[in-house]
C-alpha cells in the first residue's frame, strides 16, 4: 500500500496519502467493477 500511495503521488503531483486512505476507495473501485460482483448484487432483492 506504501508503494501504491507513493507511485500515485508521483503521478498526481501531490503527496502521497496515508495507504489506510486507499483502502476504501481500492475496494469501492474493485467491486464497482468487478463483473460477477455486480451481476450478483443486482440478481438479489
Amino acid at each position: 500500500m506504501v508503494a501504491y500511495a507513493e507511485i500515485m503521488a508521483r503521478e498526481s503531483g501531490q503527496a502521497a496519502p496515508e495507504p489506510t486512505k486507499l483502502i476504501t476507495p481500492m475496494l469501492q473501485r474493485f467491486m464497482a467493477t468487478d463483473r460477477a460482483f455486480v451481476r450478483l448484487r443486482k440478481s438479489r432483492p
